[in-house]
């Protein structure tokens, strides 16, 4: 058997679908059914259960997947022992940012990576961090940048920075007059929040320790856009929170609704993880290294509560 036919195997899978699985690896169907079949042949055993829709894995089938993802990633490995060798930092390279992070972040230091490292070929992606825990196991991902600890066995994080929940408070409301706000200044059914799936709005639920059990107002709003929560906010329908660089881009007059919390101030923590097989980490480390370079003087704060980004069940 060889690598190609592994990744063959691979590909039908995730796609339960040998049409679709070609496509994906730029072969035709015949030619992978081919090559699936011999090393069926080969083990006298059956991979796939064609009879069923969507195809599934046999029971021995599941097993064999799960060691073909080791022996695919550890071939993946050689070239990138190669590649360290020889200093050689390019290529392609799979980035997963989550929304809330992407539009802050991503110009910070986009710029700064692509001058220092023109070689390699950044294809980044906004997702949300159910996406990218997918893409990161299932290997569409090399990384990603999002808030954490996720508690995940099977992915690594580097802590990048800690970013503090900033409150906008309109001038109505009763907390405008404070200089700095407490944890216990927060009504749950006042925050205006960002829509479900974004790890942002779980933070806040986790923050203000309501769980999800949040009332519901006369209106419903399904955003991912904080600026759509600071105008409804100026229009007396309540407070929200926002990550602090976020509030770095808004208006001087925003600015004044701005309050910060009393230390230690709850935070988030943004990292940039990645599978445990530690591919490509020559370009993990560069990019490590260039948002290191371009956040030390926007973030500052040290005495920090990081607010768990996962959901309570």
């Amino acid at each position: 058997m060889t690598i190609t036919q592994l990744q063959y195997v691979l590909a039908v899978a995730e796609h339960k679908n040998f049409t679709l699985a070609a496509e994906k690896c730029f072969v035709t169907q015949p030619t992978l059914s081919m090559q699936i079949q011999k090393i069926e042949e080969e083990l006298n055993i059956l991979i796939f259960d064609r009879s069923k829709k969507p195809i599934q894995l046999t029971d021995i089938g599941q097993k064999i997947v799960n060691q073909a993802k080791n022996i695919v990633n550890e071939a993946d490995r050689i070239k990138d022992i190669v590649e360290q060798q020889k200093g050689f930092i390019g290529g392609e390279f799979r980035l997963g940012i989550i929304p809330t992070i992407m539009p802050t972040l991503l110009p910070m230091f986009l710029n700064n990576f692509i001058k220092k490292y023109p070689k390699v070929k950044l294809l980044i992606e906004e997702l949300n961090t159910d996406e990218i825990i997918v893409k990161l196991k299932n290997g569409h991902l090399d990384a990603a940048i999002a808030a954490t600890p996720l508690e995940d066995e099977k992915i690594k994080e580097i802590v990048l920075y800690f970013e503090p929940f900033v409150a906008y408070i309109p001038e109505h409301h009763h907390s405008f007059q404070k200089e700095e706000i407490e944890v216990a200044d927060l009504n749950i059914n006042e925050i205006l929040l960002l829509q479900d799936g974004h790890c942002f709005r779980d933070g806040i639920l986790n923050l203000c320790k309501n769980g999800t059990d949040v009332e519901q107002n006369n209106f419903q709003i399904q955003s991912g856009s904080f600026e759509t929560l600071i105008k409804l906010a100026d229009e007396g329908l309540g407070t929200t929170l926002l990550p602090y660089l976020h509030t770095l881009d808004l208006k001087e007059s925003d600015k004044l609704k701005l309050r910060n919390f009393k230390e230690p101030k709850p935070a988030r923590e943004v990292s940039l993880i990645y599978p445990k097989s530690e591919l490509k980490m020559q370009i993990i480390d560069a990019i490590r290294s260039t948002i290191a370079g371009v956040v030390k003087g926007a973030i500052v704060f040290q005495n920090v509560q990081i607010i768990s980004p996962l959901q309570k069940k």
